[in-house]
């Protein structure tokens, strides 16, 4: 079985195109056209015309950050090393595991999450998708200080990095929650933070977010068999952020957001047990307050594969 794979900064179909800018995000070069020209010209090249030679890597991974282009004879990586950057007290986040819970601490984040107050995906108001002037195809790159001041969305980060953090691989939440409710969304971003010292203006303290995905908690063990939460009780949610290849630079922090609505991306769960979200009433619909542990016996982490790092063991 013959495998190449390709993996660009791109939106759909950006390939085709210059790719050196997404939004505010600048990659350096013009990526779609090296797409092209190295990569995808010579591939048909030698498949259908029989010419020339083919130097594909299995995976070609374009990282950004670091705006290189990468060869990996797989994708994730074989054999590559784990971090976890683990939620602590005030906001903060860290590689340290937590310690001891301080007197005064709860050891847990809380936030009331109401339906009828849902977390927007993107800032207001939002353009129709197929209008002219339209960001749609741009909004995964959007700045997320837009949120700042929503009391519904958490937040923990690392302070500003001493060297480069390296993505290559998969990244995993594992959060220890509990809700006053019966269901719960669990909407997890993996984000960097540029530094207030950014030579170029438009992105000081520009939140990026570089991955994330949403875990409908009565699905957290089984999609076939949904389940309910316990109310109050105190569950690990693991939250599969795929993979990645980024690197976090010198001086930029390491952020992880959680919510428990996207709206309208995801549509409103009523945070109560109906067997059928989509047959839910009015009157299912009830506002819930989500805890989000980081104690030393419920700790939340995000787990990611670190280019360079050791194995973790179990």
């Amino acid at each position: 079985r013959l495998n190449y794979l390709v993996v660009g900064p791109w939106n759909h179909g950006g390939w085709g195109g210059a790719g050196q800018k997404l939004g505010a995000i600048d990659f350096g070069a013009a990526t779609g056209r090296e797409f092209r020209e190295k990569l995808e010209l010579p591939f048909f090249n030698y498949y259908l015309k029989g010419k020339g030679k083919l130097d594909l890597a299995e995976a070609t991974i374009f990282e950004a950050g670091t705006n290189q282009w990468r060869r990996y004879d797989s994708w994730p990586p074989r054999g590559a090393g784990s971090r976890k950057l683990y939620f602590q007290p005030g906001g903060q986040m860290s590689f340290d595991a937590p310690k001891t819970t301080a007197p005064r601490d709860s050891g847990f984040d809380a936030y009331v999450s109401d339906p009828a107050n849902p977390v927007p995906y993107r800032q207001r108001p939002i353009p129709p998708t197929y209008s002219q002037g339209s960001t749609w195809g741009r909004w995964l790159v959007d700045d997320q200080r837009f949120l700042k001041g929503r009391s519904d969305v958490m937040g923990w980060e690392t302070a500003p990095l001493a060297e480069d953090v390296t993505l290559a691989g998969n990244v995993t939440a594992h959060l220890f929650a509990s809700t006053t409710g019966a269901d719960a969304d669990f909407v997890v971003k993996l984000i960097d933070v540029y530094p207030e010292t950014e030579s170029d203006s438009t992105m000081r303290g520009y939140e990026l977010m570089v991955a994330n995905d949403v875990m409908r908690a009565r699905f957290r063990k089984s999609y076939e068999h949904p389940d309910s939460l316990v109310p109050n009780k105190v569950e690990e949610i693991p939250i599969d952020l795929h993979t990645q290849s980024y690197s976090f630079k010198k001086g930029h922090r390491i952020k992880v957001q959680v919510q428990s609505s996207w709206f309208p991306l995801i549509d409103r769960n009523p945070q109560t047990w109906v067997p059928n979200i989509f047959e839910a009433k009015d009157s299912d619909f009830k506002a819930q307050t989500i805890r989000v542990f980081r104690s030393q016996k419920a700790a939340s982490y995000i787990q990611i594969d670190v280019a360079g790092a050791q194995p973790i063991r179990p």
